[in-house]
């Protein structure tokens, strides 16, 4: 079985192409920046917290990417792996991994996603993502008092 889940950050926006011919194709590729788990006893100097995983995405998908999806969007990915190589203008062989997409949808809010800052901040010798920023509490709750009965009591 062939199978991958991801969440992660978009690194850019959608880098999107349609094919040529009668029924154009669109192709979407990006990178999401996927944050690795720390072991505890991981080493000083291991400072990569991140893996850049490529992506593409084909038809309604890719037009889902181009029209909805930007820099920083964070997304959960489900899709397989796929690798190929090709030869490059310097007749040098390359081989390729990506991750085809079969399905993508946002991993926050609209309102998480307008409060990312954006990067990474360093803090004490390793990277760790921005805190959330929490919600202001209702202005507008009724005191306790003139709360609205439950049912259970001879209210």
């Amino acid at each position: 079985m062939n199978k991958v889940i991801l969440m992660g950050r978009l690194t850019r926006d959608p880098e999107v192409r349609y094919s040529a011919g009668e029924n154009a194709l669109a192709i979407a590729r990006y990178t999401l920046a996927v944050d690795r788990r720390r072991s505890r006893n991981s080493g000083a100097g291991d400072d990569q917290t991140a893996d850049f995983i490529g992506c593409v995405a084909f038809a309604r998908a890719a037009e889902f990417a181009e029209k909805y999806l930007h820099q920083g969007t964070k997304v959960v990915v489900t899709g397989r792996i796929q690798t190929g190589s090709y030869t490059n203008r310097d007749g040098v062989k390359v081989y390729t991994t990506d991750v085809v997409v079969e399905e993508q949808d946002f991993a926050e809010s609209k309102a998480a996603a307008s409060s990312y800052t954006g990067g990474y901040q360093q803090q004490g010798g390793y990277q760790s993502a921005p805190e959330p920023q929490a919600a202001p509490a209702p202005t507008n709750r009724p005191a306790p008092s003139e709360a609205v009965s439950d049912g259970f009591r001879g209210n």
